[in-house]
C-alpha cells in the first residue's frame, strides 16, 4: 500500500502510529518501509475495500485528506520489471507514478518534454519517469504532476524504494 503525501507538505505521520492504526483495523503482518507512507500488510479484503477502509481510518485518526494506492506484491513486481528506461544512470532519478484515474494518466502521459529534461512512458496504471537529479520539480513533467487537481489520483515512488518493498 502506498500513501500519498506522507511526511511531506505538512502531513507528518509516525510510522509506529500508522502501523498501530492498521493493526487495530484488523490487518495482519503490517510493516512500514521507510518513513514515506509505504506499508506492507496482509488482508483477505479486496484492494478497493482496503483502500476505502484505510483512507477513512487515516482521515479519522490523523485529520488529513488521505489517498491510498493498494497493490499486490505481484502487481508491484510486474510494474518494476516493466520499467522501460535504463536503471541507475549516474545523475538521474528513476520514478514510477501510480495514477488511479485513466483520464489523469492520459493527460500526464501526453506531457511533452525534451529528452534531456527527462523521459516518460505509460504503463499499466502507472507512468514511468526518468529525470536528471536536481530537475525533478522544475522539469516539464514535474510541474505537470504538481497540479492540485491531481493530488487525489497519483503518488510517486523512486524505483529503489519499490524494489525494497518487494524484497
Amino acid at each position: 500500500m502506498l500513501l500519498r503525501g506522507v511526511n511531506v507538505g505538512g502531513v507528518n505521520l509516525k510510522m509506529a502510529e500508522l502501523r498501530e492504526l492498521l493493526e487495530q483495523r484488523g490487518y495482519e503482518g503490517v510493516r512500514t518501509v521507510l518513513a514515506s507512507g509505504n506499508v506492507l500488510l496482509d488482508s483477505a479484503a479486496s484492494a478497493s475495500a482496503v483502500k476505502d477502509d484505510v483512507e477513512a481510518a487515516l482521515r479519522d485518526r490523523f485529520g488529513y485528506p488521505a489517498w491510498v494506492h493498494v497493490l499486490t506484491i505481484d502487481a508491484l513486481r510486474a510494474i518494476i520489471d516493466a520499467y522501460p528506461f535504463e536503471r541507475g544512470r549516474d545523475g538521474w532519478h528513476d520514478y514510477v507514478l501510480f495514477v488511479l484515474d485513466d483520464d489523469t494518466r492520459a493527460t500526464l502521459a501526453a506531457t511533452e518534454s525534451d529528452p534531456d529534461e527527462g523521459r516518460i512512458a505509460s504503463g499499466d496504471g502507472v507512468i514511468y519517469w526518468t529525470v536528471p537529479k536536481g530537475d525533478t520539480l522544475d522539469s516539464p513533467f514535474g510541474k505537470a504532476t504538481a497540479k492540485a487537481a491531481y493530488k487525489p489520483h497519483l503518488t510517486n515512488r523512486n524505483l529503489n524504494t519499490l524494489e525494497k518493498l518487494v524484497g
